[in-house]
Formats: C-alpha cells, sequence, structure tokens
C-alpha cells in the first residue's frame, strides 16, 4: 500500500467498526467491550497520595499507564469520582501473567 493508502484503510475500518456499535440493536448495546493492554515491562511503584475524604464522592487513585508512542509508563494523577449507592470503586491496577503485564482500568462492581 502506498503511504496514504494504509492509514486511510485503518481509518475507514475503524470508522465501520464504531458504526457497528453505534447502531447495535438496544439488547446488544449494553455489551461491555474492553481493549486491554498487555506488556513484558512492569510498572514502577505506585505513588501514594493522601486525600481527605470528600462527602459523596470516592478517590480514584492514580496510575501508570503504557505509552505505546514512548514505550515507557507514564503516571496519570487520581481524581475523584461521584459516589455510586451500592457500588464499591475498583481502581486501576497492573496484573503479572507470566512474563507479561496485564493493565485493568478501574470500574464499579457491585
Amino acid at each position: 500500500m502506498t503511504a496514504i493508502t494504509r492509514p486511510l484503510a485503518l481509518l475507514a475500518g475503524l470508522g465501520l467498526a464504531l458504526g457497528a456499535v453505534a447502531y447495535a440493536p438496544a439488547s446488544q448495546a449494553r455489551t461491555h467491550v474492553s481493549v486491554g493492554v498487555v506488556v513484558g515491562v512492569p510498572p514502577p511503584p505506585v505513588r501514594v497520595v493522601h486525600v481527605r475524604p470528600r462527602p459523596g464522592y470516592v478517590w480514584a487513585p492514580g496510575y501508570w499507564r503504557w505509552s505505546p508512542r514512548g514505550h515507557r509508563h507514564v503516571w496519570v494523577d487520581g481524581y475523584w469520582v461521584r459516589a455510586r449507592p451500592g457500588y464499591h470503586y475498583r481502581p486501576a491496577r497492573w496484573v503479572h501473567e507470566g512474563r507479561d503485564w496485564r493493565f485493568h482500568r478501574g470500574y464499579w462492581g457491585r
């Protein structure tokens, strides 16, 4: 492919995939889709930040994300999230699986 054709083909494929999700029937619209990140480099130690409790909010702690452009871990600061009654916030984390590290995004669980 030429230098311009390949990016256009990738962009068109992404557009078709997103369009299929946008026009999915209501029964399929609730399906959870996630994209995982697996790298062979362990993340640095987590930075611990002490915050004061804030009524009606939950602190989502910072985490290391992988930067494919820089080929390194990059720190993402923590932030406040409005509390959801009946749910508990599960923070983002890296899990060691064999020789690799898999990233799991933070989420609300029951």
